[in-house]
């Protein structure tokens, strides 16, 4: 049994059919997976989603690229809160690759978000890219943050930076066409008690479906790469990691 521990699926331009890609999904093995909101009417969109259909749940959260939208939009994603299958803040975090937000937004909006996941005792989706240097001080204000750093492509050092600080990992299909030693190496590192797979669809299909619209099924590829990079058996990789996602968040 897999579970996708990050996809967006619920977007209303999703280009594959919704009720199929499920369907193709529970085929596959794969039992459940977390619709995740970018902004609010993202996350409005996904806890609507969610709560159709069985064996999916929800994160609400505001993407760093639309940090901008500042307080405003962060009070209507207060207001999904409680409401049946949302599991999660986020995604959220900081992204410099592109800064569609200024940086101080982005922080800004980070550490309130946090503030809120803390206040319901929800796990956060971490969003990073080419910003720890910033985020780690920011995040060592609070204690006690659960959370998995989501499509995680960094290095040993930034590894070992979430595993202190008791945290998941999210790996996709990047792994599996990733060229850079150092991706692949933090892959094989990560404790497969602190690992979660994912597909991010509809984006970054694995092989051998690039240049596809990714979905959730797909996380078996993922999956089967780790497999024989890692050298753990299919079945203990699919059944630690489906664990590790209900158990991060409380499914």
């Amino acid at each position: 049994m897999y579970f996708d521990s990050h996809c967006h699926i619920h977007w209303p331009d999703y280009k594959i059919n919704q009720e199929l890609a499920l369907k193709n999904a529970y085929d596959a093995g794969v039992k459940g997976v977390i619709c995740v909101g970018t902004d609010a009417e993202d996350s409005e969109n996904a806890v609507k989603f969610t709560q159709q259909h069985q064996n999916a749940w929800a994160s609400i959260g505001l993407h760093p690229h639309d940090a901008r939208l500042g307080d405003k939009e962060l009070n209507k994603l207060t207001n999904l809160i409680g409401q049946p299958k949302v599991v999660a803040i986020g995604e959220c975090g900081l992204d410099y690759f592109y800064t569609k937000s200024s940086k101080n937004d982005q922080i800004d909006i980070l550490r309130k978000q946090i503030i809120i996941a803390q206040e319901h005792d929800l796990p956060i989706i971490f969003h990073v890219r080419d910003a720890f240097d910033d985020l780690w001080p920011v995040f060592d204000e609070f204690k006690d943050i659960k959370g998995v750093f989501h499509s995680f492509t960094a290095s040993i050092k930034e590894l070992n930076q979430i595993l202190d600080r008791g945290l998941f990992v999210g790996l996709n299909g990047i792994v599996t066409f990733s060229k850079q030693s150092s991706q692949l190496q933090a892959a094989k590192d990560v404790p497969l008690d602190r690992l979660l797979i994912e597909t991010d669809a509809p984006f970054l299909s694995p092989v051998p479906k690039r240049g596809q619209t990714n979905e959730p099924a797909n996380v078996i590829y993922t999956a089967q790469f780790l497999s024989e990079l890692r050298g753990e058996p299919i079945a203990q990789l699919a059944k630690a990691t489906t664990k590790n996602a209900k158990q991060l968040f409380g499914i």
